[in-house]
Order: C-alpha cells, then sequence, then structure tokens
C-alpha cells in the first residue's frame, strides 16, 4: 500500500501517494544528513525517478504499439520488480539514520508495495492479466515519479511549487485509484491461491504448525477498512497544512 521516504525533512504517514507529515515550523528539527550522505541520497532519489520514467514509457509504448490498455503489466514487469524492490534501500536509510523516519512505519509501507509485487503479482500468474493490475502500476508510477523528484529537488534545497503541489493534491485520485487496483488484485488471485494452496502450511507437520495464505489475504484485504479512511484524511489534513501558507504568501504579493 506505500513506500517510505528519503528527504532529509519530513516523516511518512501517506502510503506512498502523496503528503507526508511534517515537521510544524516551531518545533525542534533533527540535523539533516552529512554532505557525503545528502550526496548519496540525491543519486538515489534521481535513480528512482528515472527507473520509474521508464517505467511509465514503457507503459505509452505498449499502449501505443498495441492499442490496448489490456495486459500492459507484461511490458514493465522486468523494471517494475526491480525498482519497486529498489525502495527498500529506503528502511535501510531510516535504520542508519539518514533519513529521520520511522523504521518500523516505513518498513510496512515499503513491505506491502513488495508483497503486492512479489507474493500476489508474481506469484500468482493468472492474475497478471487483470486490468485491476494497470490501476495499482499507473497509481504507483506517476505517485512514485512526483515523490522521488519532490525528494531530490527538496534535498537540492530547490523545491519548485508545481512538483510540491502536485505531492500534496494528486493523491486525491491516485490514493483511491491505487488501493483499488491492489484490492481487486488479491481479489482475483484468491480462488488460484485456494486451489493452488500457495504458500499455505497445512498439520500435521515436525513444526506443528499451520498456515493459511487464503485466509491471510482476506485478512490483508480487510486490514484496508480501517487504514485507508485514516490514512486518506490524514493526507486532505496535511494538504491543507503544506500548501494553505504558501497560497496565503501568493495572494498577499
Amino acid at each position: 500500500m506505500a513506500a517510505a521516504s528519503s528527504s532529509s525533512g519530513s516523516r511518512r504517514a501517506d502510503n506512498g501517494y502523496g503528503a507526508s507529515s511534517q515537521q510544524p515550523a516551531g518545533s525542534r528539527r533533527r540535523k539533516g544528513p552529512g554532505a557525503l550522505a545528502t550526496a548519496y541520497l540525491v543519486i538515489y532519489n534521481v535513480v528512482m525517478t528515472a527507473g520509474w520514467l521508464v517505467i511509465a514509457v514503457g507503459l505509452v509504448r505498449a499502449y501505443l504499439a498495441t492499442g490496448s490498455y489490456h495486459n500492459l503489466y507484461y511490458a514493465v514487469e522486468k523494471p517494475l520488480k526491480f525498482f519497486q524492490t529498489g525502495a527498500l534501500l529506503e528502511i535501510l536509510h531510516c535504520a542508519i539514520g539518514i533519513v529521520p523516519s520511522s523504521v518500523v512505519l516505513t518498513a510496512f509501507q515499503v513491505m506491502s508495495r513488495v508483497f503486492l509485487t512479489w507474493a500476489i503479482t508474481h506469484s500468482v500468474k493468472e492474475v497478471q492479466s487483470e486490468d485491476s493490475i494497470l490501476l495499482f502500476v499507473v497509481a504507483w508510477t506517476i505517485t512514485e515519479i512526483i515523490r522521488y523528484s519532490f525528494y531530490t529537488f527538496s534535498l537540492l534545497n530547490h523545491l519548485p511549487y508545481l512538483i510540491k503541489w502536485a505531492r500534496y493534491t494528486l493523491f486525491i485520485v491516485l490514493y483511491p485509484m491505487g488501493v483499488s487496483g491492489e484490492l481487486l488484485t488479491i481479489y482475483a488471485a484468491l480462488p488460484f491461491v485456494r486451489q493452488s494452496g500457495l504458500y499455505s502450511i497445512s498439520l500435521p507437520n515436525k513444526y506443528n504448525f499451520s498456515f493459511d495464505y487464503y485466509t491471510f489475504l482476506i485478512l490483508v484485504m480487510m486490514s484496508y477498512i480501517p487504514l485507508f479512511p485514516q490514512l486518506y484524511f490524514h493526507m486532505l489534513h496535511q494538504r491543507r497544512k503544506v500548501l494553505s501558507p504558501a497560497e496565503e504568501q501568493k495572494k498577499t504579493e
């Protein structure tokens, strides 16, 4: 459902689709990363921005070549897996302290998307032709291009207002779009998981432990019910807090 921050000045609670919570102006700010760490983060975010741009171009080229939006996943499968998995480095960034975000929150956000990429889309081949995949792939792609661009320019202390605006506005559409695609894809995978027994462990076994992946996926889907509204309204609140001062200042000029 989400991805985590690589910006030195924000704490993530946005599910990867838009606004992130920032420290109030009057609160104590943590010291930013050193020059070497900043250089590394800039390179990381530039590479990730370029990677998601490659995915965007791949989607557009595949659509223009086929004239259909069906099965576009296959055109971007490899780069999607690579760059979405590359977000795992963001957990390390938090763990070593070069990004001031919660390790637990970041791990949850990053792993949720990695889980959907590998444990659902990759593992259940039958869902790869589902149109629902395009919903979250497009939502992720647009979000990540904006997100990593936002972090890059923030680290360079030169953030264009357009990118800031997009970061805190487009989630209004992208978040529901991405969540819908994720839920529909998991739902489509359920019959195949149940039939194949994928990743399930049944008794008896020497570990005296059982695990039903089908039931686990249902619980994952149910978790969206309390999480989606909380995160969505939190992001709307953050949008008002971040963009309103800039808009007021613009009106007075």
